[in-house]
């Protein structure tokens, strides 16, 4: 028996072992093999011919399980384009659940940013619709990755504008754990008196793919959070840019008569 029919021998018998489809199986081996460094993180995978051969499967079958990998965060297809590796393993996912519309504008206290850009800029043409402000006028950028703990993974890609007179919050001991909003209420007594959030989907630019360490065009969400002050003006503007199975935004919302009759049953026990 030949290389390639001892591997297809070995498909077929783990098959009947353990009652997996056979996309499934093709799924967990060239998953197995990534994790293990096979290709390394940003490489290209063989072709789907090589694959097919390899496997002993059809092209039905081999994108079935291709699927599979996408799904899982390892892996990412484009039309026209080699298939390539992302991530040796499956990104962890992190849920919150928000009990007002206030939570979205806030992170679980199990990530940090870590500051990549701080400089003093100028509004421009372009900048001016994102932060709602005169061109010419003066801002003080940061620019942040935001990590779980621990593992390190990367959740986000921030752009955060504030006033100058607000610059020296970076060398607070609290910035990297603290929601600068946050800081700005606590140091200088500025009090938000409303928000806005903006979310979309875009692809990460090149330069955002390098921070995020990410394939130029990976599918983000993106949200754009202004705050302003007791006199309509903003104080400070946050472009974050989430990457696909990196973070995911949960909101529950009750009716007022169901938080009615939950206050009912409370006071009554």
């Amino acid at each position: 028996m030949n290389t390639q029919q001892h591997s297809n021998a070995q498909v077929k018998e783990s098959l009947t072992a353990d009652g997996r489809t056979l996309h499934e199986f093709v799924a967990q081996a060239v998953g197995e093999r990534i994790g293990k460094g096979e290709w390394a993180v940003g490489s290209a995978l063989p072709s789907e011919n090589a694959f097919c051969k390899f496997y002993g499967v059809s092209r039905h079958t081999l994108r079935h399980a291709l699927a599979t990998l996408e799904e899982n965060g390892l892996i990412l297809r484009r039309q026209g384009a080699p298939t390539r590796v992302i991530s040796r393993q499956r990104p962890r996912e992190f849920t919150q659940t928000f009990s007002s519309p206030e939570d979205i504008l806030r992170y679980p206290g199990t990530t940090y940013r870590v500051n990549e850009v701080e400089e003093s800029i100028i509004c421009d043409d372009s900048l001016a619709p994102i932060l709602k402000a005169p061109v010419g006028s003066s801002w003080y950028h940061i620019g942040a990755v935001r990590r779980e703990q621990g593992s390190n993974l990367i959740v986000s890609h921030s752009d955060i504008y504030i006033l100058p007179r607000f610059a020296d919050l970076v060398r607070e001991p609290d910035h990297t754990r603290s929601m600068v909003y946050e800081q700005i209420e606590r140091h200088y007594g500025v009090v938000i008196d409303r928000a806005t959030v903006d979310i979309f989907a875009a692809g990460a630019s090149a330069k955002l793919s390098k921070s995020l360490q990410l394939p130029r065009g990976t599918p983000c969400l993106v949200v754009i959070r202004r705050y302003f002050d007791s006199k309509g003006e903003p104080f400070e503007v946050t472009v974050t840019h989430h990457p696909e199975n990196r973070f995911v935004y949960n909101m529950e919302v009750r009716s007022s008569t169901a938080e009615l009759n939950k206050g009912v049953v409370n006071a009554n026990n």
